[in-house]
């Protein structure tokens, strides 16, 4: 397939014909990676069941994990849920636009092959001035995962997107890196109280204070796999590097001990080992790829840069990573979700 691939950065008359050219895509029944704030997404029709099959085609993803529908305004919500919870509302005008996945009872038009078989669908408004064109461009609500082949680090650069996708797609918007790094903050508003499903930006503390008594899923709290999933990125394993992925845990002394140790032993073996540490503990280790998530005071950062340097071990050719546990409190959830899910739960 030869992928349409065009580069907007600002929204200026060229960049806004790029953009209906693309757009013009979607409603041909096509995909097209675009980018939004949290990281690039995969998008079609989300009302179109054979449109849809494509992006499952274009990941290999498996089809019974749903998707989250993206809209273009507030006033699209409505159509697509067969009604809106008063506290859904409450978030929605808290947070929307913005990197928050409100799950909902689904409306009968949109198709079960965007929701994985459920009766529930994933709505998003996203903060990103072109993701917002876009969709209102294609005129139609757009499903889309993360822009990457299925079980690889999300994609928050455009030359991710092209390693993963071009090719396999009939579009791509390239622009800026993503602002936040990590995919939205999933919640469920059909229960009572609502249950986060998957951490994100917006954080457990700031729904709470919002919404009063928000639940956690045991699926994020205990890293429990379920049988049946109601959000992305609850199943199957994600975000991997193509090295062999572990967490090291203990207090900081033990996680020096522990990697120094590990390197020590590989020392001029030919397997290529990697460290993700951070930028007040890099400078403590001598052998192999070191690598900085950013700095343990500044969580956001090690967010917004947790998939791209997990992409830069595997231009290293790095075969196995050792990486730092991260202390865990409200600010980190997403950040340690994600990193556990890259390594497949693995830790020494």
């Amino acid at each position: 397939m030869k992928t349409k691939i065009v580069k907007i950065e600002t929204l200026d008359e060229a960049s806004l014909k790029n953009l209906e050219d693309v757009a013009q895509l979607i409603r041909a029944g096509e995909t097209v990676v675009f980018p939004t704030e949290t990281v690039y997404g995969l998008g079609a029709d989300a009302l179109n069941p054979q449109a849809i099959k494509k992006i499952f085609e274009a990941k290999g993803r498996p089809d019974d994990n749903p998707l989250i529908v993206h809209i273009g305004g507030l006033d699209e919500v409505e159509p697509l849920v067969a009604n809106i919870p008063e506290k859904a509302k409450i978030l929605m005008q808290t947070f929307w636009p913005g990197p928050l996945t409100l799950i909902m009872e689904k409306a009968s038009m949109i198709p079960t092959e965007a929701t994985g078989g459920l009766n529930t669908v994933g709505v998003r408004f996203p903060d990103h001035p072109i993701a917002q064109a876009f969709i209102k461009m294609a005129g139609c609500p757009i499903a889309a995962p993360s822009a990457n082949r299925s079980g690889r680090p999300s994609p928050t650069q455009g030359k991710h997107v092209l390693e993963d996708l071009d090719g396999r797609v009939a579009g791509i918007i390239l622009s800026s890196d993503t602002e936040l790094g990590l995919e939205s903050t999933v919640i469920d508003m059909t229960v009572e109280p609502p249950v986060v499903l998957r951490p994100g930006d917006i954080t457990v503390s700031e729904l709470r204070a919002v919404l009063g008594t928000v639940a956690v899923s045991a699926n994020v709290t205990q890293n429990i796999v379920p049988e049946k999933v109601s959000s992305p990125g609850m199943k199957y394993t994600h975000y991997s590097p193509k090295g062999e992925l572990v967490i090291v845990k203990g207090t900081p002394e033990e996680i020096r001990e522990k990697i120094t140790k590990v390197l020590a032993h590989y020392k001029g073996k030919p397997m290529t080992i990697g460290v993700l540490a951070s930028d007040e503990t890099m400078g403590f280790y001598r052998e192999g790829f070191i690598i900085s998530l950013g700095s343990r005071n500044d969580p956001k950062e090690m967010s917004k840069n947790l998939f791209s340097r997990l992409r830069t071990f595997d231009e290293l050719g790095v075969e196995k990573i050792y990486a730092e546990d991260i202390p865990l409190n409200n600010e980190t959830l997403a950040l340690i979700n994600r990193l556990y899910k890259a390594a497949g739960y693995a830790f020494i």
